[in-house]
């Protein structure tokens, strides 16, 4: 390979099916691709034999610690987040060894805020647990309730949160907010949302959404003290990061009945262990972190993140046309 020559690592969970129809836009660029076989993330143990061999990733929720960083560095130059989340990159870290994070904030706003409405109106009107009792042969009516007549508290109010509030507001929802930041008064005033604290929130809401980031503020937010505040009734809905919950606290209030229902497209451990109790809820609705799945919004990821990386790598990014 020529000195000038770029070598990167590809283990985006999401790209690396698609890498055929990207891999003339890396040769053109001179660019190698290694990739490895990947399920859900790699692990720091996972990234380190690659140390000191790559100009750039790709990547998924990979673990770039502060370890792999220094033992990438000085070779790396960029770490290309296809996505929104970044949580799993010891910023800190890329700073000091001068590694550039990129990722596509407002990738999944639509999709994500979709799938948090979809769950709402499935415990509202309780559409997977009629389905299932007609299925075994029993003509059960299950009580429901219309969406005017129910509240929804969204925990994290940015561009995800945002839309969750916009379109459930059209359903008539009442809404509560909280966030540690203010929120533009324009937005409150248009939506009717009533911000308020995260006890106030959880004590008053039928469905609580949590759309927060992951952060050393929002880790375990939503813990057993947080949950000793929620409605034996209420559903929790959970799309943003899995530590943002404590997944054993949630647990046990699901089992003791404090908590009436739960929607999880995310886990503390992904993907979720295989003996997890959450497997055996039926008051418990899971998907394998699956919340963002768009075609267009992947297409618009998937250039965006390449574009990103070549950025970084002092390349002209691709355009969707270029071969």
């Amino acid at each position: 390979m020529p000195d000038d020559d770029k070598r990167i690592l590809l283990t985006a969970p999401y790209l690396i099916p698609f890498y055929d129809r990207f891999q003339p836009v890396f040769k053109k660029a001179g660019i190698e691709v290694l990739i490895p076989d990947v399920e859900e993330r790699m692990e720091a143990d996972d990234l380190m034999p690659y140390a000191g061999q790559i100009d750039g990733t790709i990547c998924g929720d990979d673990r770039y610690t502060s370890a792999v960083i220094e033992a990438f560095s000085p070779r790396l130059k960029v770490i290309s987040k296809w996505g929104t989340g970044i949580d799993s990159i010891d910023q800190e870290a890329a700073r000091a060894f001068g590694v550039a994070v990129r990722n596509t904030p407002g990738a999944f706003t639509d999709p994500v805020s979709d799938t948090v409405l979809g769950y709402v109106l499935a415990f509202a009107r309780r559409s997977p647990w009629l389905d299932r009792e007609m299925k075994a042969g029993r003509w059960e009516k299950i009580p429901g309730m219309a969406l005017n007549e129910s509240r929804l508290g969204v925990v994290g109010v940015g561009k995800i949160g945002k839309a969750v509030l916009r379109k459930a507001f059209s359903f008539g929802v009442e809404l509560f907010g909280n966030d540690i930041v203010e929120i533009d008064p324009h937005f409150v005033h248009d939506t009717g949302v009533k911000m308020t604290t995260l006890e106030e929130l959880l004590e008053s809401c039928n469905f609580i959404s949590i759309n927060c980031d992951l952060n050393p503020t929002s880790h375990h937010l939503i813990n057993a003290a947080a949950l000793k505040h929620v409605q034996p009734h209420a559903a929790l809905i959970n799309t943003s990061r899995g530590p943002v919950v404590e997944e054993s606290a949630l647990i046990a209030a699901l089992q003791e009945g404090r908590l009436g229902g739960a929607a999880l497209d995310v886990f503390e451990f992904e993907p979720l262990p295989a003996d997890s109790p959450l497997r055996s809820m039926d008051q418990v609705m899971l998907a394998p972190h699956n919340s963002n799945s768009s075609p267009r919004a992947w297409e618009r990821v998937h250039w965006n993140t390449i574009g990103n990386l070549f950025s970084e790598l002092g390349l002209v990014p691709p355009k969707p046309d270029d071969k």
